[in-house]
């Protein structure tokens, strides 16, 4: 008997999962451990504007070790899989680039069926790389209220498709649920997909190792469970309720109108928002404001300092259901920074420091910077506290 010959190809790993489930922080926990690898990352957004791939290239070791390649403003799995496999051949055909393993981090809306079906269909990809296997990371906070979400006729419920074809699950956020809802989770998640492998996870830290070359996916074991699985022909259809609210805006920002305006937003209509994130060029402040969101919480902080030969500028991106592009356009645009000031250093001011509307609300200071740490002010009251205001109005402070 002759021996197996080893498969040479590329082998491709493809994360998915609903919106917000650490898809990304996984793929940065992967790319930041020493796994001796070259990686080709191909990340995939949701809308017009990309965020996910600038949070990817602050990772100094990408421009040495890892090519990240962005495609926007579509479903990869829809008509965004004809750029992929154009994509792939580019990066291999093309450009013959060497690297070790392919990493495709899709929208959190993508069935990965049809994002499988794409190493089978064509014939030159198929050559080159092979599946390797599908990994799914679900949110512990928020995934039964999406898998039991009823869809209108004909509309796929995506975290359903996604945990049904994981090779592998990862439960993150595991530190945001109760023993007893992880048990109950793991037994949905086990009724949809009984064979694949579950890693509870916090901040979708895990051992590459486990997710990959592990060799999961098995073309055989999907045609027994979806015998039409290579069937191109149709398309699933997309929920229309959900959009995507992107913008990219050049004026610095006022981050306190803008906290305030997430916090409101997070209140009024967190239900409905999927996921939401944004890098914030702040006024007056040398870093970058980097928020994320998922429903009702909500994460932000100055990470990074804006490079000398960089463009400072903000942009978000908010996906969810029945969004007002208006409105939240004009929103965002409402927390632009004020320039044109009331108020100079060394001008004495009354600055309200708690509730009420007369002047017993206010305490008497001194304006001893201005555009401190994103905000209008910095004051030192008579009493030898410094404090900021945020909001160059009557309401928070005034003339002496």
């Amino acid at each position: 008997m002759s021996a197996l010959v080893a498969d040479s190809r590329i082998p491709v790993t493809v994360i998915t999962g609903f919106l917000g489930s650490g898809k990304t922080t996984l793929l940065n926990h992967i790319l930041t451990t020493e796994h001796g690898m070259k990686i080709a990352v191909i990340e995939n957004e949701f809308g017009a504007v990309g965020v996910d791939d600038a949070l990817l290239k602050s990772n100094k070791r990408f421009e040495s070790e890892e090519e990240v390649i962005e495609m926007l403003n579509g479903c990869i799995c829809c008509t965004v899989r004809s750029d992929l496999i154009t994509v792939l051949k580019r990066m291999f055909i093309t450009k013959k680039l060497k690297v070790d393993a392919v990493i495709i981090e899709t929208t959190g809306l993508a069935d990965p069926a049809p994002v499988a079906q794409t190493f089978f269909v064509d014939e030159e990809v198929s050559k080159i790389c092979r599946l390797d296997a599908i990994i799914t990371v679900v949110d512990a906070r928020h995934i039964m209220q999406h898998l039991t979400e009823v869809k209108p006729d004909g509309v796929e419920n995506e975290s359903v498709e996604q945990v049904a074809f994981a090779d592998r699950i990862l439960l993150n956020k595991c530190d945001l649920a109760t023993p007893v809802e992880l048990v109950e989770i793991k037994r949905n998640l086990h009724a949809i997909n009984s064979t694949a492998k579950i890693f509870e996870t916090t901040n979708s830290v895990i051992n590459p190792r486990e997710l990959l070359n592990i060799e999961g996916f098995s073309l055989d074991a999907i045609l027994t469970k979806e015998p039409d699985f290579l069937d191109t022909s149709g398309e699933h259809q997309h929920d229309l309720s959900v959009t995507s609210v992107a913008l990219v805006h050049p004026d610095p920002m006022n981050i306190g109108k803008l906290q305030a305006w997430i916090d409101d937003m997070m209140k009024e209509k967190g239900a409905d928002l999927f996921r939401y994130k944004g890098i914030i060029n702040v006024c007056g402040f040398p870093k970058k404001f980097v928020f994320q969101g998922v429903h009702m919480l909500f994460q932000g902080d100055f990470t990074e300092d804006w490079k000398p030969d960089e463009v400072r500028e903000s942009k978000f991106v908010f996906i969810g259901r029945n969004l007002d592009r208006e409105e939240l356009t004009a929103s965002f645009l409402d927390c632009t920074a004020n320039l044109a000031l009331r108020f100079s250093i060394g001008d004495k001011v009354y600055a309200r420091r708690r509730r009420g509307s007369d002047l017993s609300a206010y305490d008497k200071g001194v304006i001893i910077a201005i555009w401190d740490e994103g905000n209008p002010y910095r004051i030192r009251l008579d009493d030898g506290i410094e404090c900021h205001c945020p909001e160059d109005v009557d309401m928070l402070i005034r003339s002496q």
